[in-house]
This record gives C-alpha cells, structure tokens and sequence, in this order.
C-alpha cells in the first residue's frame, strides 16, 4: 500500500551445528546491586557467614546466568538452521551484540553447493542496500560541516543533471533524495531484467543515472514515499562533488576507519571478488529454475545504493556506533531519526534518512537498513536498549513469504 502524503515526521519509533560467542569490553558499565544474604545458624563467624554467603550467591547467579545464555546461544541456532530447513536457502549467517557487549556468531547450511564445504561462521556478504546508510552518513556529515543544506534542492550543487520527464533537480531537496519522498524513477528494472549483462561488467554512477532518467517521475517531491536506488546515486555524486574525491574514499575514511570496522569495505572499481573468507551467493532468474553462482559480479551498478561488503558483525557495530552518537552530531543523528512512513512487508516500518525503523513483536522498535543483492539478503537492527542482531541468507527471497521468513527471524533473535 502506498502513501498519498507522508504523515507527519516521528522520531520514536559458528557452525552449522553450534555457535561461538566471545565477550568484549561492555559499552555500558552495568549497575547490577547483588543483595548478601546472610547465612544463619551454621556457628560461623558473622565475617566469614557473610563471606561465604556472597560467594555462594554469586556462584549461583553465575550459574543461572550462564544456563541462560546457553538457552539464548541454542535459541538463535535454531533459528539460523530453520531459515535452511527443507533446503530453502544454501545458507544462513547470523551475529548478534547484547547490550553488555558479548557478541555471537551463528551459521547453518552449506557454504558451496558444489563443495559442501561449510558455511565460515561470521563470514563476509555483499550487504546491498545497508550501503544506503553509509551514504547517507557521509552527506549529514557534510551537512554537519555546513557544506550541505539538507533542504536545498539539488540543483544547488548538481546544476542542470537532474532533468526528465516530470524530473527536475530544481524542485528536488537532499533531504527527500535521503528520504525516498523525491519521486525520481527507479533505475534497477534495467539490471534485473538482464542481470547477466550486468554482473560481469562496470557500470559508471552517470550511466545508471541515465536510466533511471529514461522513466518518468513516479510523483511530485514531497507528496508520497516510495524506495528508488536512483536517490542514493544521486547522493553519492554529491558527496564526491562536494568534496573532490571518490565516494568509496570518503566512506572508508569517514566510517568504516573511523569506528574500525576490519571486515568491511566499498570494492574499487573492477574488483568482482569478497576477499576474505565467505558463503556462495546464488540467483535464480525465475522461481524453479536452478540456483546459478553469482558471487563473483561488478557490484558498481549498486554503488552508493548497495555495493558494498561485510560481516553480520561488522553491520552491527556499525549500526550500535550510529545510534550510540559515535558518527554524527546530534542535531545531524537527530534528522537521521526522523521518519515518515514506508511501504514495506513488515507493518509500521517507517523511513528516516537512510535509516528505517520497524516494530517489533515485543514492543519497541528496531532501527537498521537491510539488504538486497543477487546473491545474498540481509536483514538486522538495534533495539532502543543496545541489542543487535543482523541476518544474512545467500540467495535472494522468490516471494513476500520468503521476505518475511527472514523479517521474523530478526524479530525472533531480538525479542528472545
């Protein structure tokens, strides 16, 4: 169902058979009182009674705590094997973050359908869209600087490139370029219709632009809401018009080195390869057809929309920084959250810039992105109380069953 109007702005909102978790130093120090009780009756020193009863209890709690993360460890396994259940998908990666700082990693499945080789736990995906949320980074970031004006109209910075049917750069603002309200035609029908006239070769961000500027406006700025890639290109090419650099530059040095994200980057152009340890991505081009290899591909047709690479893990601290105030100003972190809402399977999921919050089943939200790539899905999000969980399948969904599959899978390891 799509939106006539946006409503009015809110800002509310491993293995295949085991998993191996590790602790990292807490983002927040817990303030956790353990009561002593005092032992009575045993003839002990009241020193030694009180003592001993703190370390019993301490023992005890130590115990249920574990016994606890255990249940939840054995929990978000089982999710991960039900995503490959009756062979559905190749293989399914999750990581999750708890809001003390230990970390899980999840898989389940097989890496290579040739091979059979096993899925390599936290390995790296092609993370398509959650790309958009880099980019937007590095434009409120510019804007932060005063070198954007989020509701200038693009025309200011980009003169005479934004014009088609319906189209005109003069009536379009960064903002709604961030937002998806700008109503510019969508380019990636092209690719998906002869995605294999696309995947072996480089796209430059004009060409893509072009395109999408052969279409029509699907409606006046402003007016609805409704998901086009072509807005992200046209973000990415004011991000290198304002600074002078390459898009990948600006990102790598302005996010991915500047919170340490190791097992994360935007490829170079040319570069068609994951280069670290990682599952297969398949695509079939009709539902029933057989799963084709497609994890070799020029993810430049993505570019600022979708081309990067990472980790389950990486998503997560990168999203946690993000909410956390560690990229952005406040004022800046502050638009970011200021949604309108979306078309999208899930129901109440709403749009900031660059950043999607959705519902869950436990009350709250979950504030991410997600992800869509020949090859690969990805799903995840952060709680308002720090938990993190991503998600990642290797083949694309073929129906909104599927789609929603791997939206409740999310909803079920947050919610846990």
């Amino acid at each position: 169902m799509s939106h006539n109007t946006p409503a009015p702005a809110s800002t509310s909102g491993a293995s295949a058979s085991g998993a191996s978790t590790r602790r990292s130093r807490p983002r927040r120090r817990a303030a956790t009182l353990i009561a002593l009780t005092l032992v009575a009756g045993l003839g002990l020193p009241t020193a030694y009674s009180a003592a001993y009863a703190d370390e019993s209890t301490r023992t005890s709690a130590a115990g249920t705590q574990k016994d606890t993360q255990a249940a939840a460890r054995k929990g978000v396994q089982k999710i991960a094997d039900g995503l490959v259940s009756d062979g559905k998908r190749p293989a399914a990666l999750i990581s999750t973050r708890e809001r003390d700082g230990r970390t899980g990693t999840y898989a389940a499945g097989v890496g290579d359908l040739a091979t059979g080789a096993r899925v390599p736990a936290d390995g790296q995906v092609r993370i398509g869209s959650n790309t958009k949320t880099f980019t937007a980074v590095v434009v409120l970031q510019l804007v932060g600087e005063g070198k954007i004006d989020l509701d200038a109209p693009i025309e200011t910075y980009l003169p005479n490139l934004i014009r088609g049917e319906g189209v005109d750069g003069r009536r379009i603002t960064v903002r709604q370029l961030l937002q998806h309200t700008s109503g510019l035609p969508e380019y990636t029908q092209a690719v998906a219709g002869n995605f294999a006239e696309f995947q072996h070769r480089y796209a430059e961000p004009r060409e893509l632009l072009d395109l999408a500027l052969e279409g029509k406006a699907s409606f006046p700025p402003g007016t609805k809401w409704e998901y086009s890639n072509t807005n992200y290109v046209v973000a990415g090419l004011l991000v290198q018009k304002i600074t002078g650099r390459p898009l990948a530059e600006e990102i790598s040095k302005r996010v991915i080195d500047r919170i340490a994200l190791r097992h994360t980057y935007f490829p170079q152009a040319g570069d068609m390869t994951i280069h670290e340890k990682h599952p297969k991505g398949y695509f079939t081009e009709k539902p029933g057809t057989p799963l084709r290899d497609v994890t070799v591909q020029d993810p430049s047709w993505g570019w600022a929309a979708g081309a990067m690479v990472s980790t389950n893990s990486d998503v997560n601290r990168f999203f946690t920084a993000l909410l956390d105030g560690r990229l952005l100003k406040p004022a800046q972190l502050k638009e970011m959250r200021t949604t309108v809402p979306a078309e999208d399977p899930v129901p109440g999921s709403r749009y900031g810039l660059g950043l999607m919050s959705k519902p869950l089943s436990c009350g709250g939200v979950a504030w991410g992105h997600g992800g869509d790539i020949p090859g690969y899905e990805t799903r995840g999000g952060v709680t308002e109380s720090g938990r993190a969980v991503n998600v990642a399948v290797t083949v694309l969904p073929s129906d909104l069953a599927g789609v929603m599959e791997v939206e409740k899978a999310v909803d079920t390891a947050l919610c846990r």
